[in-house]
């Protein structure tokens, strides 16, 4: 055989030849999949801890791993080099350190730096990519990466500021107190007994409570607290179900030397709260508001998961470092609307940071185990009790049926109806007036040792 024929043979007509050239746009595809693919990777891998820090370390250096795979491939088998790639390597590399450090402080400081620095660096990365990147593919397939870190560059800078700003502007107006390994924060007003703890609802915080707190505190003295995570309380390591939030609610008056028995006041999921309060405590209670309550679910209690690969675990942890993005805020300007505003703008604050969204996840995946642990309280042996039912916007057919359930946990009790939301219980000024009547005529029951009377 010739040489022409074998030329000729590797040349066939209608058959592209691979070159140096067009390899670049599968450069770039593979080197990004790679880095999204390791980072879905690590974060599923059971020896990974749930924390966000570490999570969030290992992401970043999976895309740091990615950037260095378009600067390294790109240079060795295409005849377009990406060798400014290496710079994104090199800073998601710091980064992802930085975050498995595991020092507030660094992280704290770190939080100022990198917003800045990446907006620079997507600025220069975008012109290289313009000037010498000559696959079209290639560039489209990079400009979505460059469009999602600026904009993470520029969500993460207007967190910190406004992190920042916030914890100026709304300083804890109660204190901190010391419950075993982390501290809960205890607001109390008023003055009179007997004492109304009020407990928000799943996800809320202590400033959700701007229109009733006030109110009681003109007959009463009432405190308020931020479950762990949430508000100015410091987050818990341990599972958050109903009976742990209850143990350290327990904890939390013990040690602020709150004198008891209590009138306990829930909403939502706060109803379940104090209904395992009311189980594990039943000589610390002197009477009960459930305000549209969650129902507990009979059977028995299961245990919180403690397993170490623990997916609510993993998604609370992401979830807590999109809050660094600025993901908590975007829902704020339709948010508390109807709350007083000063209440208003410290739960958008409280909201939207990272252990609030994380705590608010860890809330709401364990709301089985916490209805099952409610369902431990079976009388209140006669110990007044209000339930405030809310009639519109009622999707549950058996939402009725299960607050007549609760009703029946003392023959000194009343249902109530209220021509309100479940939500504007809490936030609408005059519906949270009936919210405000009913703690205040248990208070009374108590004070008079009377039975509640119809109103």
């Amino acid at each position: 055989m010739t040489t022409a024929t074998r030329h000729g043979d590797l040349q066939q007509p209608g058959r592209a030849q691979p070159t140096a050239k067009s390899r670049i746009g599968l450069i770039v595809a593979l080197s990004m999949a790679a880095g999204l693919i390791a980072a879905v990777v690590l974060v599923a891998m059971p020896f990974i801890p749930a924390r966000e820090n570490v999570l969030t370390g290992v992401v970043l250096l999976a895309f740091a791993l990615g950037w260095a795979l378009l600067a390294v491939l790109s240079t060795r088998f295409s005849d377009q080099p990406q060798r400014w790639a290496a710079a994104p390597a090199m800073f998601m590399a710091v980064a992802g350190l930085v975050s498995l450090s595991g020092s507030a402080a660094v992280q704290a400081g770190f939080s100022w730096v990198w917003p800045p620095v990446l907006f620079g660096l997507v600025v220069w990365m975008f012109l290289r990519v313009r000037r010498q990147l000559r696959s079209r593919i290639g560039r489209w397939l990079l400009y979505p990466v460059l469009a999602v870190l600026m904009i993470a560059s520029v969500g993460g800078g207007y967190q910190t500021v406004r992190e920042s700003l916030d914890a100026k502007a709304y300083p804890p107006p109660g204190q901190p107190i010391d419950v075993g390994g982390h501290r809960l924060h205890l607001y109390c007003t008023g003055s009179g007994s007997p004492t109304v703890v009020l407990e928000p609802g799943g996800g809320a915080s202590s400033s959700d409570l701007g229109w009733i707190a006030p109110a009681v505190a003109r007959d009463t003295r009432v405190c308020v607290y931020d479950r762990a995570g949430r508000g100015w309380s410091d987050p818990a390591d341990g599972p958050q179900d109903g009976a742990h939030i209850a143990a350290d609610l327990h904890t939390l008056l013990e040690r602020a030397q709150v004198p008891g028995p209590y009138v306990l006041a829930g909403h939502s999921f706060g109803g379940l709260y104090v209904q395992s309060f009311a189980a594990q405590f039943p000589d610390q209670v002197a009477g009960m508001v459930l305000l549209d309550s969650t129902a507990p679910k009979p059977g028995p209690a299961q245990t919180a998961n403690t397993d170490p690969y623990n997916l609510i675990g993993r998604v609370a942890a992401l979830s807590a470092a999109s809050a660094h993005l600025r993901a908590g805020r975007l829902l704020n300007p339709i948010s508390y609307t109807t709350l007083p505003p000063r209440s208003r703008d410290e739960a958008r604050a409280n909201s939207s940071t990272a252990s609030s969204l994380a705590s608010s996840v860890e809330e709401y995946g364990v709301a089985n185990t916490s209805m099952q642990q409610a369902s431990a309280l079976t009388s209140l042996n006669g110990k007044p009790l209000i339930v405030l039912t809310a009639d519109q916007g009622v999707t549950d057919d058996q939402w009725q049926s299960k607050q007549d359930r609760m009703a029946t946990l003392s023959t000194n009790s009343l249902h109530r109806h209220a021509n309100a939301t479940h939500q504007s219980l809490l936030d609408d000024e005059a519906d949270a007036a009936v919210a405000s009547q009913a703690i205040h005529d248990v208070v009374v029951a108590v004070r008079t040792s009377r039975p509640l009377a119809p109103r």
